[in-house]
């Protein structure tokens, strides 16, 4: 097993995925200042 998201229980690298996501569609929506907000 070396997915490497057993350490954190997989709870925190998807929070991180989709933080990262969220970071990439809002700059894609509003420029890289409004971040989709």
């Amino acid at each position: 097993m070396s997915a490497g998201y057993g350490g954190y229980g997989g709870g925190f690298a998807l929070i991180v995925v989709l933080f990262i996501l969220l970071i990439i569609i809002g700059a894609s929506y509003g420029g890289y200042g409004g971040y989709g907000y």
